[in-house]
């Protein structure tokens, strides 16, 4: 799922897709990051999963209308002639990946590629993509100030064991959502910050109180498949003290793991808290979304497509009137003080996409500048025209984000502390298993029972000896 360029949510994690091609399918591999450096004729494409039109149209046309003129003047300037054509593809996320995987594993390709962040381990281990350092010399940088701009947390979305691969384009953030005016009814604050799960239960069970208000909403259950395991499952997982992977092993059958299904089971079950119905439910996330914009549902766990998206009084798809005056946010706090990754007080989850360089390209510091020129601060103000959206820069985030407070929180307050998901190929079959541990608990399997067949379909993934506990 990619992320940053548009608003098409998945599992609620935005998705977009760029690359640029004009490797001309050579097959010799780059040995100098200084390759062809002073060609003054350069040939370069641009492809994209955008097409005028028709899917993410605004992006292909930023591309038509502001990238290619734009990037062609500015090197003319240089006295380079460059040369750069649009190869506009319209598809679903998978194929797009196929596309350029093949292109990539026969040694042609793009020169840049955007891909979605979750791939970046994935192209590595294959030896599609290099580290930027290795492609285009040391010390990027130095070669590019917009770095500084990005934020490191965020720097993760293109980083794999420790390397970054490319320059990150978007990003999002998880945080909770409750309705202020049900808060107060229910005699809570509406300035409210919880410091633990507890506090969150303790707000919920107040909740509950109020006639024809469900009270909570985590997604749990394989229905709703990847926002399960983002709104839910990974979040909860960090505010335990350790990601779904660390040290290259995948998490089983932990204490944070029970902690997390105990926390389903008290929701779903003993104290049901939240509504079981939209768990199960096909389209139970539009459901909750539903309920929440019509002031029935107290708190819930998203991303910030919630606020832009779904509940936007102005064109949103469940359309909250009172969206600015009702609507609060808050931080995910780990279990309790200080038990979240890192030592964190609070923890969050991110999706996201940047742009890597095709190792083999022929011309590496060419589309290294083509790279940083779609990524500078003019450049992606240009593509998000009206639209207010979180960047990976600061800089701009700063600016297009001023008037709206929801997204200048979390550019500010969640980014800097937030986590991504592992960028390996096992990581959609892991996040079924765990999809399903809370589909078995919500539904009243055991935690026991729920985390025991989870591990158990993990070391079948994974391998038992990838797996800690």
């Amino acid at each position: 799922m990619m992320h940053g360029k548009h608003l098409v949510a998945v599992g609620g994690v935005l998705t977009a897709s760029l690359v640029l091609a004009g490797c001309g399918g050579t097959k010799a591999a780059v040995s100098n990051a200084q390759l062809n450096a002073g060609a003054k004729q350069v040939t370069l494409t641009i492809t994209a999963n955008a097409i005028s039109g028709g899917k993410n149209a605004q992006e292909a046309d930023w591309i038509t209308k502001y990238v290619i003129p734009q990037f062609e003047a500015a090197q003319k300037k240089k006295g380079v002639d460059a040369k750069v054509t649009f190869d506009p593809n319209g598809v679903d996320d998978a194929p797009y990946k196929t596309k350029i995987s093949l292109a990539l594993n026969t040694g042609g390709g793009a020169d840049v590629i955007s891909i979605d962040g979750i791939w970046v381990g994935e192209f590595a281990d294959a030896g599609y993509i290099k580290p930027l350092n290795t492609v285009v010399g040391k010390d990027v940088a130095a070669k590019w100030s917009g770095l500084s701009q990005i934020n490191p947390a965020v720097q993760q979305v293109m980083t794999y064991k420790n390397q970054l691969y490319g320059i990150p384009d978007g990003t999002d953030g998880r945080v909770i959502y409750f309705n202020k005016n049900l808060f107060k009814q229910a005699g809570l604050p509406t300035d409210w910050q919880p410091q633990s799960w507890s506090d969150i239960i303790s707000a919920a069970q107040k909740l509950k109180s109020l006639p024809g208000v469900t009270p909570l909403q985590i997604n749990a259950g394989s229905a709703m498949g990847e926002a399960t395991t983002m709104q839910g499952i990974l979040p909860l997982l960090v505010g335990t003290g350790s990601p779904i992977f660390k040290n290259d092993k995948w998490q089983g059958d932990s204490a944070g793991l029970t902690s997390t299904l105990d926390l389903y089971a008290k929701i779903y079950g003993a104290d049901k808290l939240g509504d079981l119905q939209w768990q199960q439910a096909a389209n139970g996330r539009d459901q909750s979304f539903a309920a929440f914009a019509k002031n029935k549902l107290g708190i819930i766990i998203e991303s910030d497509y919630l606020w832009r998206s779904v509940i936007n009084p102005s064109n949103g798809t469940a359309p909250m009137a009172n969206r600015d005056t009702a609507v609060g946010w808050a931080k995910i706090p780990a279990e309790t003080a200080g038990t979240g990754v890192n030592g964190q007080n609070f923890v969050s989850m991110s999706g996201g996409s940047g742009e890597v360089l095709n190792p083999k390209t022929k011309y590496p510091q060419q589309a290294f500048e083509l790279m940083t020129f779609m990524n500078s601060a003019a450049a992606v103000k240009a593509r998000l025209g009206n639209t207010p959206q979180i960047t990976a820069r600061d800089d701009v985030n700063s600016q297009v984000l001023a008037s709206d407070p929801l997204l200048s929180y979390i550019a500010k307050d969640v980014l800097p502390i937030t986590i991504y998901r592992p960028s390996l190929s096992d990581y959609t079959k892991v996040s079924t298993a765990l999809q399903n541990a809370t589909d078995s608990v919500v539904n009243g399997t055991s935690v026991a029972n729920a985390a025991t067949t989870y591990q158990k379909t993990l070391e079948g993934i994974v391998g038992a000896g990838n797996v800690f506990k």
